[in-house]
């Protein structure tokens, strides 16, 4: 064998037991610190990019920037639908595309702090598993009830009239009674559990009321487990009932566990209600919103979103630490029978291609209205983040950017 010969096949060899460095284990460093890319360097075609993002432009959103003004003339015309938690005015249309965990592209106002209303959710569900992961939640299936100490809610008392009260309950205990005793964290997390009752002034059935108002307050329950609703009431039942068990803010709990984990810029912040408080071994602690259906909800930067997408691309891991378990992930993607597009809340399935015909079946994404969505692609290695565009122009962005994939 001529010696170059050797030469070549003993460093072939060689090569073969040393691990390769693999680009798409890249994640960014705190803050500001994300290497970015052009498109070609990670297999996309440039054009076809600059396509995306001017269509994504194209697209925004013709509802009114005052996020408030946007809330009187929707939510705030149902039942109930003032507002309690703060507003924020939103920015202009605005994008990030991740690819291999480098930015391939960015626009509009990344680093601004906007409402991301719904995506909230997601990072209440993270919160919840969490709980989960610390053993606090033995099983998802396991009934709520068994986990609650008695809540005691903040009231402004003016120490008059305490006989007009006397023999009435001190304590809250949302899931008494014959219906909610039956709910499970995992009715919670996807929307099934038909809760019933008000919390923070809003009655369940005050959300996305049935057209005919006879059925408002008469109307039969739904067996736990067997019907979806959107509905924000429960949504925040959920994160009072996670507050209560893990004894903490839940702002706090993310922070520490999640958000500082992965490098999140200090500029987010998760509000609650100006009614929502209660006391928690002898502190005021505010109970978060999922959402920012009536004000409130997360507060956060594209590019604080973008990272929360990355976490999820990676099942919970970052940097080879695992945050969240993947046993929790993996739940939080599979669907039930009563919404087979749904898994945990705010994990959107794509089921059958009903939502994004051009995005694989496997994908997910986080979405509020706005629309924001946090777009979620583990067979491509690719998180998209389109704030205040159409919600007709989800799938055309994620079609265009897939097509640039070369």
């Amino acid at each position: 064998m001529f010696p170059t010969k050797r030469i070549f096949i003993i460093l072939f060899c060689l090569l073969l037991t040393v691990p390769s460095v693999n680009a798409q284990n890249y994640f960014p460093g705190k803050w500001g610190d994300w290497e970015k890319k052009n498109p070609s360097e990670v297999g996309l075609n440039a054009a076809l990019i600059d396509s995306a993002i001017q269509y994504a432009q194209r697209m925004e959103s013709v509802n009114p920037r005052s996020m408030e003004e946007n809330h009187y003339g929707t939510f705030g015309r149902e039942p109930f639908g003032y507002g309690i938690g703060p507003f924020k005015d939103r920015g202009s249309q605005t994008g990030i595309i991740v690819k291999d965990g480098y930015i391939i592209a960015e626009w509009g106002e990344p680093f601004r702090v906007d409402m991301t209303h719904s995506v909230s959710k997601s990072f209440l569900t993270y919160t919840v598993g969490l709980a989960y992961d610390q053993g606090l939640i033995r099983d998802v299936n396991d009934k709520v009830d068994a986990y609650m100490a008695p809540i005691l809610v903040m009231e402004w008392d003016d120490n008059r009239n305490k006989a007009d009260h006397y023999g009435s309950s001190k304590v809250v205990e949302p899931f008494k009674g014959e219906h909610n005793s039956k709910i499970t964290w995992n009715h919670l997390l996807r929307q099934t559990s038909d809760w019933e009752g008000t919390l923070w002034g809003k009655p369940d059935w005050a959300d996305r009321p049935d057209r005919d108002r006879s059925t408002w307050t008469t109307r039969e329950r739904h067996e736990p487990g067997t019907v979806y609703e959107y509905n924000d009431v429960r949504v925040n039942l959920l994160a009072l009932a996670a507050t209560n068990l893990l004894r903490e803010p839940l702002p706090k709990v993310l922070r520490e566990h999640i958000m500082d984990k992965i490098g999140a810029s200090p500029t987010w912040r998760w509000q609650g209600y100006e009614n929502s408080w209660i006391v928690l071994d002898g502190k005021q602690v505010q109970v978060v919103s999922g959402g920012g259906h009536w004000g409130g909800g997360m507060f956060i930067s594209a590019r604080d979103q973008a990272r929360f997408g990355l976490l999820t691309l990676h099942n919970g891991e970052w940097k080879n630490e695992r945050l969240v378990s993947e046993e929790w992930n993996k739940m939080a993607q599979t669907p039930t029978k009563a919404k087979t597009d749904y898994g945990f809340m705010n994990w959107f399935l794509n089921t059958n291609k009903e939502r994004l015909p051009d995005a694989p079946e496997s994908a997910f994404f986080h979405l509020g209205s706005g629309t924001n969505m946090v777009y979620v692609d583990q067979e491509n290695n690719l998180v998209i983040v389109a704030r205040w565009i159409k919600s007709s122009a989800m799938n055309g962005v994620v079609k265009r950017v897939l097509e640039a994939i070369e």
